[in-house]
């Protein structure tokens, strides 16, 4: 589906963002709302300690209504106790006052360092008057969930009358299993909150949950949609098409900018024998640190390849079927190695993005998993990051 050149909000929608004070510089809130109530549904972190804001949204998505969603970065409100609990209320309700919506209908994320007390009282006084900043731009709302992101991520595309938005943060921590870091989706169509949720699980198995930037699963993990159906009733078939589109154009925007990441990586897997084997093989491949600084590097090393789909112990395998392409070039052919041009090959993989194929010849199960290079900038980042 062919996406909006600069990314718009569907009617209704509007953000703002600001700095309180978490940041010496840049914004750090951010806030998203809708200007009659949407139908919701959202998908969170599976890791067993979740942030606050993960146990009080899952209890405020039940109601499959959501008006507003605040969120802010730099603390992620993670292992707080009982305090991170309130401060998490403390903040829905002080973003629901400001917006003059119900508390029930505000759902709040966290993003930054863990173990951090959340300061609550800076992002209080941080909301005050916020509602007389709201813009129609996502972009603006984007840029107050920003981490380690190098810059700030929307997307959005037509579908019928209507229209799909993304606005997403993610550069480190980066293998949701659910969802992924923070991604909120917003769109003008009428669709009741049952649909929503099968439509959001549906999209974001074959997007988000096979984006991998480096193995390690955030607690903060939260993907959420609101529907306010300004637009009116859509064809599912074509509203979930452009759904997933949309959740793969950001999976891959994510992706590319990991942190210190320099190429985007797909790592698509045919002939498996059935899709969750596709799926553990391209997620092995995408995984691998030898394949990802492989990448970084620019060096043609099909052994690579070759091992990370052969770890894959529980995953019935051939060598002798198994060929495997990088770029379209094919680099071995059912066991054995092609005789292709390394400098031509190691020229191509100074570009971006790098498509690595892998037909294992074994049955039709398909996947792909999206990632990024290792290089001394994820060293760097991550040996400062609670610091910083």
């Amino acid at each position: 589906m062919q996406l909006h050149e600069q990314p718009i909000f569907p009617r209704g929608f509007l953000c703002a963002s600001r700095n309180c004070g978490l940041k010496p510089t840049g914004n750090d809130l951010s806030v998203f709302y809708s200007e009659v109530p949407a139908t919701a549904a959202a998908v969170f972190t599976r890791n067993r300690f979740p942030g606050a804001p993960i146990v009080v949204g899952r209890d405020i998505i039940r109601k499959g209504r959501l008006r507003a969603v605040v969120v802010n970065s730099k603390v992620s409100n993670v292992g707080t106790g009982e305090e991170g609990i309130v401060n998490a209320q403390r903040m829905g309700i002080a973003a629901s006052v400001e917006l003059e919506v119900p508390a029930d209908e505000v759902l709040m994320s966290s993003t930054g360092v863990i173990g951090r007390r959340l300061p609550i009282e800076l992002i209080e006084a941080g909301l005050l008057g916020i509602r007389d900043t709201l813009v129609d731009e996502p972009l603006v709302g984007a840029e107050g969930i920003m981490t380690t992101d190098t810059q700030p991520k929307a997307v959005s595309l037509p579908v019928g009358d209507s229209v799909i938005t993304l606005v997403g943060k993610g550069a480190g921590m980066i293998e949701p299993n659910m969802a992924t870091m923070l991604v909120y989706i917003f769109t003008d169509a009428e669709l009741d909150a049952a649909t929503l949720d099968r439509m959001l699980r549906a999209a974001v198995e074959d997007s988000f949950n096979m984006l991998s930037v480096d193995t390690d699963t955030s607690t903060s993990d939260t993907c959420a949609i609101l529907a306010n159906g300004l637009a009116g009733p859509v064809d599912e078939e074509e509203f979930l098409a452009g759904l997933r589109a949309g959740c793969i154009r950001m999976t891959e925007m994510l992706a590319r900018d990991g942190e210190g990441a320099t190429k985007l990586l797909r790592g698509t897997v045919q002939g498996a024998p059935g899709r969750e084997a596709a799926r553990r093989v391209a997620k092995a491949i995408i995984n691998s640190p030898l394949v990802k600084t492989m990448a970084f590097g620019a060096d043609p090393n099909i052994g690579r390849i070759l091992m990370a789909v052969g770890k894959c112990f529980e995953v019935e395998q051939d060598p002798q079927r198994i060929s495997v392409w990088i770029n379209d070039r094919l680099l071995f052919k059912r066991g054995c190695k092609t005789d292709y041009d390394e400098e031509a090959l190691r020229e191509e993989l100074r570009g971006d993005p790098i498509d690595i194929r892998v037909d294992m010849g074994m049955g039709d199960g398909e996947a792909t998993a999206y990632g990024c290079d290792l290089t001394h900038g994820y060293v760097d980042e991550n040996a400062a990051y609670y610091s910083s």
